[in-house]
């Protein structure tokens, strides 16, 4: 069973006169120097002086890196910069955001979440980790007991139970703050009769991780070590048996999925014909009229309503879009036998296991494999498809959320790449303290 529970956060105090938009951040696996800089010049308290004290992120740093990270959130919370509540809440964050031509209000809560090792508790992964990522925010978690960032989970709220019970009777704001273009809101429920109704309604329910699977396997390292140097099993509510989330109800009408388009590179020889003859056996490669100009309309609007296994194809020497339908969603049959249907049939699956490992690396490739770049925006596509640095795009489909179960039930992760939720959450809203 899920088990959540409220804490007491720490926060930027509302009373040190300071403009929240300026003190949160992206997360910091989104950053490089230029934008942790940017940051910084807004406002020297930004949180990303403490959450990224080490460049490029997702690499390991030097102890002294950690320890000032430390040093510095010490002297915030010493002078008032950050204080932490007196009691224990659930925080209701919603996120306010535009895309295409509409406004989306994504909702959700800010608790703690039970550890349990994947595979063996209600915490759902679906990509898969990488060593130097997670040993980079261990050092940080040791150095400054604090989750810093929350982890963002999914889970089943069809009827809108344990959003509305949150939101119902909500005013203003406790707490706002914009970061690009993106408007944060927290309020804090502190009600025992509400608090004990949603952890009933969580118990029942897995947690499926949207975003942060790096962080959640490092809190598992953490806990571990903690326990060893406590002796013994924890106590059940030591803190670090538990992990910061932003949970959202899958049903939420906020919720947006974007595709992760593959820019490939490395190509020796490469064109559409030699292509269609490859794949003739199993798929048809046709061509699109679609201008150039107009190619992130039939990536957002027409490409999704292609039958299952269809994918486009920018070739950026010709600048000329194509279509690849595959005859059987199933062509992964022969080739990753030991997989689930479901994962067989999934679109990055069956990209990088058939379209890159069995065609474009062998027969375009040269047999090396080729470089790849992503991008998750439609109009990002063409411009960084130049021909010279991406020779090609692939161009999928929004990976469906039910695939998450689907996988859950199987303990199968996904290609890397294969989500990309939009927006992204702020860090610097509210913290975890670890002791």
């Amino acid at each position: 069973m899920a088990q959540i529970l409220p804490f007491a956060g720490v926060r930027y105090s509302r009373n040190n006169g300071l403009d929240l938009s300026d003190l949160i951040a992206p997360p910091y696996d989104v950053l490089d120097e230029q934008g942790k800089r940017s940051l910084q010049a807004k406002q020297k308290h930004n949180i990303v002086t403490v959450d990224l004290p080490h460049l490029p992120a997702k690499t390991v740093g030097p102890d002294a890196a950690y320890a000032a990270a430390d040093d510095t959130l010490e002297d915030w919370l010493a002078r008032g910069i950050l204080t932490r509540d007196q009691k224990p809440a659930i925080y209701p964050y919603s996120q306010t955001y535009s895309h295409g031509q509409r406004t989306f209000h994504r909702r959700g809560m800010i608790v703690r979440v039970k550890l349990s090792p994947f595979g063996e508790g209600q915490v759902v992964p679906h990509e898969k980790t990488y060593p130097e990522a997670i040993e980079d925010r261990l050092k940080l978690t040791r150095a400054t007991r604090m989750q810093l960032s929350p982890i963002f989970g999914l889970f089943s709220d069809p009827k809108s139970q344990v959003t509305g019970m949150l939101y119902e009777n909500q005013g203003k704001p406790e707490m706002s703050a914009t970061l690009n273009g993106v408007r944060n809101d927290l309020w804090t429920v502190f009600d025992s009769k509400t608090e004990n109704a949603v952890i009933d309604l969580m118990g029942a329910r897995p947690i499926y991780i949207a975003d942060g699977h790096h962080r959640y396997t490092m809190a598992l390292r953490y806990q571990a070590e903690v326990a060893k140097a406590h002796g013994g099993p924890l106590p059940p509510t030591h803190p670090a048996n538990f992990c910061m989330f932003v949970l959202v109800g899958m049903q939420d009408d906020g919720l947006l999925i974007l595709p992760t388009h593959r820019l490939i590179s490395g190509l020796k020889t490469f064109d559409v014909e030699a292509l269609r003859q490859a794949l003739a056996p199993v798929a048809n490669v046709t061509d699109v009229n679609v201008a150039e100009d107009q190619l992130p309309h039939y990536i957002d609007n027409i490409l999704p309503k292609q039958p299952a296994a269809t994918f486009g194809l920018f070739d950026g020497r010709t600048r000329r879009t194509h279509q690849i339908t595959f005859i059987d969603p199933d062509v992964l049959k022969s080739v990753e036998p030991d997989h689930s249907p479901a994962w067989r049939q999934l679109d990055v699956a069956i990209v990088q296991r058939y379209l890159l490992d069995e065609v474009l690396k062998p027969k375009f490739a040269g047999g090396v494999e080729p470089g790849r770049g992503y991008t998750a925006y439609s109009k990002e596509v063409s411009a960084m498809t130049d021909g010279k640095k991406y020779q090609i795009a692939l161009l999928l489909k929004a990976t469906p959320l039910h695939a998450l179960e689907e996988l859950g039930k199987t303990n199968e992760v996904m290609p890397p790449k294969s989500t990309f939720f939009v927006p992204k959450l702020a860090t610097g809203m509210v913290m975890n303290p670890l002791y």
